[in-house]
């Protein structure tokens, strides 16, 4: 009989919720369960693909190609496992099954309403990710904070949930903050007491409360949470900031919160073995070496829209024992005429040149894969970076001005860079870009091989554009590796620079498949000839 866990957070917005969900998932994992991870979110469109990401940040794609929330980038790095599709159900996605089924008459004729029909669907979403990945427990987080209006049918739904798969099977974990208030710093349960209030009135009784505070919980503090919210006091967790979100899975295990879990859901297991998360965590608090890595993109005002590059920096660094120092850099920025390229990229040892889309900052980024290949700069281009990297080449190496791509220019007098064949008569935007897990071809003795050890890869994709084949025996011929290419030849997946310490680019988006225990071999190359470039820079010194 599976297991449902359902997060649910109160007071503020971005209260970690995301964390806390894949970090119970991790422990469930240490002990052997099979875990399904689920994220809830209230808005109304079907997916995250067409969002803003200075409103939401980055678009996670999956390996069957969903454009999803970026909390499933959380998931899958910290429980090790592949989300799908179905890990994600969002308000439009419900809506527009339950009136697809509504139009082919499913409902024999009765008024479709939200309770029992809305969330029926949502109901069914859930059960239907267990059974799919034939799972122990799904650890399911409803998006947006108890009270929020759009949220109600959710919550409604995994009320429902406990009737349906019985009391002992089911368990509601809140994730709430406790402030400091005064001159003093007092420290105020009352909006958890209000929020707890409001789980209440819909029917929802918390059997976990996950206290984010910047201070220690006294137990005075846990006493009262526990009689006025009605959880045991061992159910109080606190959560206090910690300097890795990798470490947030430890500090939940020592505080006993794996252990209550399984007893309230009956789930027997043997104690966990954390300690290669512990070694690995330990390595991040405390590396012995260090570099600078910028990644130069047109989103960095939100630092989550490019959460997964940030991750996935973080794990490259674990190999070689070393912290990346992340430099965001606009890449508008770096076509101000009054602080040159050379300036602001000088005190880099490593260059990610960022996915991105439309015009805004390009030439930035241009001028970026310049420096980096000038200057021997270690580079990794990733999906628009590999674009850019291309034609900075066209246009620099083979004295090709003007080249571009024809999403920047469509009368470009060199288009570089080019639509997708089946691309052409695309018009929704929603879900029609090349998404998911493809194939690709590696070329032996290329950097490429060296990195994956494999002539045959996969790795996930969003694009609309690819370079065009018109420009590839020229580019090859003024000395361009193309290292990686689909199975019939027919794009470009991976370009490098057989002349420089790491120049490579991709055409995939690698730091969706990364994982603090199994860093991606693009990353983790990166950082390693970044720390390479700061020891050999300290000698010449």
């Amino acid at each position: 009989m599976t297991k449902y866990i359902f997060v649910t957070g109160g007071v503020v917005s971005s209260i970690g919720k995301g964390i806390a969900t894949a970090s119970l998932g991790r422990l469930l994992r240490n002990r052997g369960f099979t875990v399904a991870p689920l994220k809830l979110d209230p808005y109304i469109n079907v997916d995250a693909g067409t969002m803003n990401p200075y409103q939401h940040g980055e678009v996670f794609v999956t390996d069957d190609g969903a454009e999803t929330d970026l909390d499933l980038g959380h998931y899958e790095r910290f429980m090790d496992v592949n989300c799908t599709e179905g890990s994600s159900i969002t308000t439009g996605k419900v809506y527009s099954r339950v009136i697809a089924a509504e139009r082919r008459g499913d409902y024999l004729g009765t008024t479709v309403q939200v309770i029992p029909h809305v969330t029926d669907e949502i109901k069914r979403g859930i059960t239907s990710i267990a059974k799919q990945l034939e799972a122990d427990v799904v650890i399911a987080e409803i998006g947006g904070t108890v009270g929020d209006i759009e949220s109600l049918p959710f919550l409604e739904a995994i009320r429902q949930m406990r009737a349906d798969a019985g009391p002992g099977n089911v368990m509601y974990v809140h994730v709430t903050l406790i402030p400091q208030v005064g001159p003093w710093g007092e420290v105020k349960t009352k909006p958890t007491q209000h929020s707890v209030y409001k789980l209440r009135e819909i029917g929802i009784a918390p059997d976990v409360l996950i206290c984010r505070s910047e201070v220690p919980l006294t137990h005075d503090v846990r006493e009262k949470l526990s009689l006025f919210c009605g959880v045991p006091s061992r159910a109080v967790v606190e959560a206090l900031n910690a300097s890795s979100i990798y470490e947030v899975p430890l500090r939940y295990e020592d505080a006993g919160l794996g252990g209550y879990v399984c007893e309230r859901l009956g789930l027997e297991a043997p104690e966990p073995d954390l300690s290669a998360w512990r070694d690995m965590v330990r390595t991040i608090q405390k590396p012995s070496n260090r570099c600078v890595i910028g990644v130069v993109g047109k989103y960095t005002g939100n630092g989550d829209a490019y959460k997964s590059i940030a991750e996935a920096l973080v794990h490259g660094g674990v190999p070689c024992d070393a912290e990346v120092d992340v430099r965001w850099i606009e890449s508008d920025a770096l076509e101000s005429a009054k602080t040159p390229v050379e300036e602001q990229l000088s005190e880099l040892d490593g260059l990610v040149v960022a996915p991105g889309f439309g015009t805004r900052g390009v030439e930035g980024k241009i001028e970026a894969v310049r420096y980096a290949r000038e200057h021997g700069l270690p580079f990794l281009g990733i999906c628009f970076g590999l674009q850019m990297a291309v034609i900075e080449f066209a246009r620099n190496v083979l004295g090709l001005g003007g080249a571009n791509s024809e999403e920047i220019n469509e009368q470009a007098p060199y288009p570089v860079v080019h639509l997708l064949p089946e691309q052409h008569h695309v018009r929704d935007k929603g879900a029609t870009m090349r998404l998911g897990s493809y194939p690709c071809n590696i070329t032996v003795g290329t950097m490429a091989y060296r990195l994956y050890n494999s002539t045959r890869i996969t790795e996930r994709h969003r694009h609309r554009y690819e370079v065009n084949n018109d420009y590839r025996e020229m580019l090859v011929e003024a000395g361009m590796v193309i290292s990686g290419v689909s199975p019939d030849y027919r794009l470009v997946e991976m370009i490098e620079l057989p002349d420089h310490p790491y120049f490579v680019a991709t055409q995939a988006h690698p730091e969706f498949k990364s994982r603090p225990n199994r860093p991606h071999p693009l990353f983790a190359g990166l950082v390693q000839a970044a720390v390479a470039r700061v020891k050999q820079q300290a000698t010449v010194r």
